[in-house]
């Protein structure tokens, strides 16, 4: 298969990722996506085969780039809790707070949600591995940490880490004429009101 230079690659990956955003899998054509990258249609059959082989290097190449993003981030927030409910508060409005690096991200996840029929499962299985579960077993870590201390009270830290995530950034998005951070304190309350130890709730 012939190689494309590494400067080239990542034109033709970010350029493609725009494309998808913009105009969904099934809609993006391959002139299209061979414009926005800046090389010739036969650049991506050579290296890709076909659109289908683009995409799903596209999808892993952004989940895995958003997913070390949100890592760090979650790293930074929740490797060290002083006072647990403001902590977490701080992490859910930096959580669901939209980030300009991260946008053509999110809304290639919105196309994908609405073109789901028409992408191979196996891409988003292997997009779902590369990201959304990537972070939420990363933030299961913190939570699973934060329970050997005696902070919370955990079962089963992957469901903890899902239920932090939609009582922040899942609520504040579905909810847009509530203040994001009114709606971020809320779930986090609801969030220690399941999971903070019994002894701290007196």
């Amino acid at each position: 298969m012939p190689t494309v230079r590494a400067d080239k690659q990542r034109d033709l990956l970010d350029g493609a990722l725009r494309v998808f955003a913009r105009d969904g899998y099934s809609r993006a054509s391959i002139d299209a996506l061979a414009q926005a990258a800046g090389v010739s249609t036969r650049t991506i059959y050579n290296h890709y085969g076909d659109k289908a082989g683009l995409f799903k290097a596209v999808i892993l190449d952004s989940a895995t780039r958003v997913a070390e993003h949100e890592i760090a981030l979650a790293d930074r927030l929740l490797g060290r809790i002083v006072d647990l409910e403001r902590d977490l508060v701080t992490f859910g409005i930096a959580w669901s707070t939209p980030d300009p690096a991260t946008a053509d991200h999110f809304a290639l996840v919105r196309q994908i949600r609405a073109d789901s029929a028409h992408i191979d499962p196996d891409t988003l299985a292997a997009w779902q591995d590369a990201g959304p579960i990537r972070v939420r077993r990363a933030l299961a870590v913190h939570l699973k940490a934060h329970a050997a201390a005696g902070l919370l009270h955990i079962d089963d830290a992957d469901i903890a880490a899902l239920h932090l995530v939609q009582l922040t950034a899942g609520s504040v998005a579905a909810a847009s004429d509530i203040s994001a951070e009114h709606v971020v304190r809320a779930g986090i309350s609801a969030f220690l009101g399941a999971y903070r130890p019994e002894h701290a709730r007196r």
